[in-house]
């Protein structure tokens, strides 16, 4: 499989041939194994930032912890992480689980983890998240890598407030193990032909009740474990963070792409052609900074972006990198439609020069229509269309919904809508990251589409989300 390890892609091949059907089951742990880092410090760290801990928990939180790590019971700290959350709302803390997901912890949600996870989805497998952590650190994962069923600890709740018990233990250790046994007698899960991924010492318990137990980039005592018992070990990528030598890189790259549009627009001056000049500077624009930066791209089927001109081209929005990426490779005649807010944004002014975007007030619906209607008439004209029809940057590879807005214009102006499949943009420039880090943009330009209608729209925009999922989930050689 393009873009993974020979460890992991082995592991999936082995996957792929093994049983199918979800009698086998596939059991995984999640910090330190489905996400780089541990969700509670996440959840602590916001309340600490929100001065939510007094004195006296952070004080007990920190004794606590120093006797865990001495050989005390590592699960004290949990707990009176729990009892310092009695009489808060359940809905609360759900909502800022929600929230903690979007903005740091889908970031470290492990590419090749997501991988074995849907090898494990398409062979059938019953999956689930088998943890000590709690549903509202555990849900949002979940249902990002589409997992429906969490094995965790619970804690009760009493007309919607936590009372700071648990119900039942806490799934750490043989808990856990006992946890997955009730799981699988449930659901009929066989688990002499079940899958389990673990990074913990505390794990060997858990990963001893499957037949196919593997250690996930597991820690010193787990591994030693493995290497005894005879368990294979992966040890898998981590999300790619900002270096100061990759800062220092992306600097030098704005500073590229400045002179790329400086460059360009001189150009055209001195031919005397202003239309030309902003082409100049849109391919020095995305190619001097990219490869300042360390970026490469592996295209399959660029000819299809020459094919059908003028276009509408969609591609899925994981990153600020994805407008650079989608520049270089229409490299002229096109433009953007963006919401007027952005206007003004330090980071799309220079663009601003060179694309003209079509600016929108989404807040004055008869200015956006008279918006789209000159957008109309430009792509007749000649200049085709950049847009996302996800609307706004997931924070995950996972797609949103597509709006209808990029379909109804390829209807208007009777042009095909050309598909371009993005991956890697969210792993190299993360969603709220100013910082880009090298490495290869992998890029799929799907088959183009034609005689866009309002009778069918709804059908064939589904059709062509579907068809950004199967490129994703299995990308082509």
């Amino acid at each position: 499989m393009s873009g993974l390890s020979t460890a992991v892609s082995d592991a999936i091949a082995a996957i792929e041939a093994g049983p199918q059907g979800p009698s086998v089951g596939a059991f995984f742990d999640l910090d330190g194994t489905l996400v780089a880092g541990y969700t509670a410090a996440t959840f602590y760290g916001d309340r600490l930032k929100g001065r939510d801990v007094s004195p006296a928990e952070f004080l007990r939180t920190v004794v606590t912890a120093v006797d865990g790590e001495l050989g005390g019971d590592p699960t004290r700290i949990a707990h009176v992480a729990f009892s310092a959350m009695r009489g808060e709302s359940e809905e609360a803390f759900a909502d800022l689980g929600e929230r903690l997901f979007r903005s740091k912890i889908a970031g470290t949600i492990r590419r090749e983890s997501r991988a074995l996870v849907l090898a494990h989805q398409r062979a059938g497998h019953t999956v689930a998240v088998a943890s000590a952590a709690t549903k509202y650190q555990i849900a949002p994962v979940a249902r990002d890598l589409g997992v429906e069923h969490l094995v965790c600890t619970r804690l009760v709740v009493e007309d919607g407030q936590f009372t700071g018990a648990t119900d039942g233990p806490m799934l750490w250790g043989r808990h856990k193990a006992s946890g997955v046994r009730a799981f699988a007698r449930e659901h009929a899960v066989d688990l002499a032909q079940s899958y389990g991924y673990g990074n913990g010492y505390e794990d060997v318990a858990f990963l001893s009740s499957v037949g196919h137990p593997t250690a996930l980039n597991p820690h010193r005592d787990l591994r030693a474990a493995a290497a005894r018992l005879g368990w294979p070990a992966l040890d898998l990528s981590d999300p790619v963070g900002g270096s100061l030598l990759a800062a220092g890189r992306t600097a030098v790259a704005l500073a590229g792409m400045n002179a790329g549009v400086g460059l360009g627009l001189a150009y055209g001056l001195a031919r005397g052609d202003l239309r030309e000049g902003r082409n100049a500077a849109i391919r020095l624009a995305t190619h001097l900074p990219m490869a300042l930066a360390g970026v490469s791209m592996d295209v399959l089927h660029q000819e299809r972006l020459w094919t059908h001109r003028p276009a509408i081209f969609v591609a899925n929005h994981q990153s600020s990198l994805d407008i650079p990426v989608l520049g270089r490779l229409l490299e002229r005649d096109f433009t953007i439609v963006a919401k007027k807010e952005a206007r003004w944004d330090p980071r799309a002014v220079v663009g601003s020069v060179v694309i003209d975007p079509a600016w929108i007030d989404r807040s004055d619906s008869e200015s956006a229509r008279a918006t789209l209607d000159g957008v109309v008439d430009r792509i007749r004209s000649g200049t085709s269309l950049m847009i996302f029809p996800e609307g706004t940057r997931s924070a995950t590879p996972v797609l949103g919904p597509f709006r209808k807005g990029a379909f109804h214009l390829a209807a208007q102006a009777g042009v095909p809508v050309v598909p371009v499949v993005l991956r890697n943009t969210g792993e190299l420039m993360r969603r709220s990251s100013l910082v880009l880090n090298p490495g290869v943009v992998d890029v799929c330009v799907l088959e183009p589409e034609t005689d866009w209608s309002v009778d069918d729209m709804s059908e064939r925009i589904a059709a062509l989300r579907t068809k950004f999922e199967q490129t994703l989930a299995r990308w082509p050689s």
